[in-house]
Formats: C-alpha cells, sequence, structure tokens
C-alpha cells in the first residue's frame, strides 16, 4: 500500500532479548568458571547438596550458553534479512523460546536426578566434609546473586532470559540449602540434612521449571498468548466500520514480546479498504498491543475462503 495511507513498515527495534546480551555473557562467564569449583568440591566433600547445587549450575552453563547462542543467531539472521533471501521467513527468533524449553527440561531432570539421590542417601548417610562444603556453597551463593542481579531485569522481558534467570534462582537456592545443611552438619553432626536439603532444592524447582516449559511449549504451537482474548479481538474487528464478517483469525507469538496476528476481514463492497486497514491496525495495537498484523480486506461478494481444507 502507499505511504499516503499509512501502511509502512519500518525496521523494529532491538528485541529484549539482544539487549540483555551483555548480562547474559557476563552471567554466563561467572557461572561456568564457578561450576568446575563447585562440582570438584561436591566430589572431595561427598555433599549430594553441593553436587546437586554444581547440577544446577551446569544447566546453568549449558541454558546460559543456548540463550546466548539462539539471540546470536536470531540476531545475525535479522540483520542479513533485507539484504539476502530466506527460508526462514519469520527469522531465526524461535530459537529463543527452544531454547528457553531445552533449559526447563535440564531443570526437570537435574531436579528427579537429585529426588532419586537423596532418597538412596537418606538411609545410607554417607559421610560428608561439612566445613569445605559450607565455604564452597557460600562461594557458590555470591556468584549466583550476581547473577541474579544481571538477570533480574531481563527476566521481565524475554522468556529465553527468564529461563536462564529460573536457573540462577534455582541455583541461589541450592546454595542457601548447602549452606544450611553445612551448618546443621558442623553444629549437630545430622548426616542426614544433607540429602534433605538436597532434595527440598528439587522439589522447589519442578513447579516453576514446569511453568517455564508450559509457556515454552504454548509458543512453540503457536498458542494465543497468555490472557489473550481472542473473542473479544473477533468482535471488535468485526464492530469496524464496513466490516462485515471476521474469519481467519490467528493470533501467536513468535518470541518474547513479539506477537502477531492476522484475519480475513470481509466487508462491503463499497468500503474503503485503505480505511479499514488503518481501523484495524489501530485496534491491534492500541488495545491489543499487537505491532505485526496481517490483513486481508476482502468485499463481501468474493468466494473461496470456505475452500481452505485447514
Amino acid at each position: 500500500m502507499s505511504g499516503d495511507h499509512g501502511h509502512r513498515h519500518e525496521p523494529s527495534l532491538a528485541r529484549s532479548g539482544a539487549a540483555h546480551w551483555n548480562r547474559l555473557l557476563v552471567s554466563f562467564a561467572l557461572v561456568a568458571t564457578f561450576f568446575v569449583v563447585e562440582a570438584v568440591g561436591g566430589v572431595l566433600t561427598n555433599s549430594l547438596a553441593l553436587l546437586s547445587d554444581a547440577g544446577h549450575m551446569l544447566t546453568d552453563v549449558i541454558g546460559l550458553g543456548l540463550a546466548l547462542t539462539a539471540i546470536r543467531l536470531a540476531t545475525r539472521h535479522e540483520a542479513r534479512r533485507p539484504d539476502a533471501a530466506s527460508r526462514h521467513t519469520f527469522g531465526l527468533y524461535r530459537l529463543e523460546i527452544l531454547a528457553a524449553f531445552v533449559n526447563a527440561l535440564l531443570l526437570f531432570g537435574v531436579a528427579i536426578y537429585v529426588l532419586v539421590e537423596a532418597a538412596r542417601r537418606v538411609t545410607d548417610e554417607p559421610e560428608v566434609l561439612a566445613a569445605p562444603m559450607l565455604v564452597v556453597a557460600v562461594l557458590g551463593l555470591v556468584v549466583n546473586l550476581v547473577a541474579f542481579m544481571l538477570l533480574r531485569e531481563g527476566a521481565k522481558e524475554n522468556l529465553n532470559v527468564e529461563g536462564a534467570y529460573l536457573e540462577v534462582v534455582a541455583d541461589a537456592v541450592g546454595s542457601v540449602g548447602a549452606i544450611v545443611a553445612g551448618v546443621l552438619l558442623l553444629t549437630f553432626g545430622w548426616t542426614w540434612v544433607d540429602p534433605v536439603v538436597g532434595a527440598a532444592i528439587g522439589l522447589w524447582i519442578l513447579p516453576r521449571t514446569y511453568r517455564l516449559g508450559r509457556r515454552a511449549v504454548g509458543i512453540l504451537l503457536q498458542s494465543a498468548p497468555d490472557g489473550f482474548d481472542v473473542d473479544s479481538l473477533e468482535r471488535e474487528l468485526g464492530a469496524l466500520p464496513g466490516v462485515v464478517d471476521v474469519h481467519d483469525l490467528h493470533v501467536w507469538t513468535l518470541t518474547s514480546e513479539m506477537d502477531a496476528a492476522s484475519a480475513h476481514l470481509m466487508t462491503t463492497t463499497d468500503a474503503d479498504a485503505h480505511q479499514v486497514l488503518d481501523r484495524a491496525r489501530t485496534l491491534l495495537q492500541e488495545r491489543f498491543a499487537i505491532d505485526h498484523a496481517t490483513f486481508q480486506v476482502e468485499p463481501e461478494t468474493h468466494v473461496g475462503c470456505t475452500e481452505v481444507a485447514w
């Protein structure tokens, strides 16, 4: 459509994932470095609480690496699109959601392992070196708190960053649990505390992992965004001047903060298609916060849509 009617397609603003690249990178470096320290410490002290925290840190390393890779690939592909044709007509933004889903799977696997190992250790009561365990746990908490502060804001804007953030939060809780277990071991010699704390950490992580995975799967299945009222959108589009019917309406999320919609708008034969498009676009932007919408405007005399098989 011509610029006279306002149908221009401007370049989008930087995505929230790319905006938090540097913070993700610093968090990745911190967590990857300390994972080695905590894993070695967990083996040497024979502490399940410490090993479970190291396991969570490993998922952090993998998850943060996936998040960084997904953001970089999506950004590079986005930069090339104006100059080169591509099979990926929606870009590679979905890689960020795929990374969030893999993060959820990793967290789920670690939580299940810790629960199983905790059940075994409750009866075995292995010897745990409490003092070294406590030192490593305190250092791990410091690293996690730094990463927590770096990722907190980004987690509110981007599902991929939120996945990495939840892993860091889980690690922080794990470190606190390991500290508590170390203190109780040193004070009272309760060997059962270590596996119990490890199990508690696993149970704390599971529901949060489920929510992250559910949201990622919803986006991958192209469901409407959480809380979005599709029926209300259909009614309001149908109430626009000149519109007599709305069909083939779809609303989905491409990646965090990038919702999209498409619809067929059937109009009276004398309706101004430009005005219908402008009003529909304004409605989507102002009432439903969707900037990317594709509308097919067709007169009520048009036939053929019912022949579409799906």
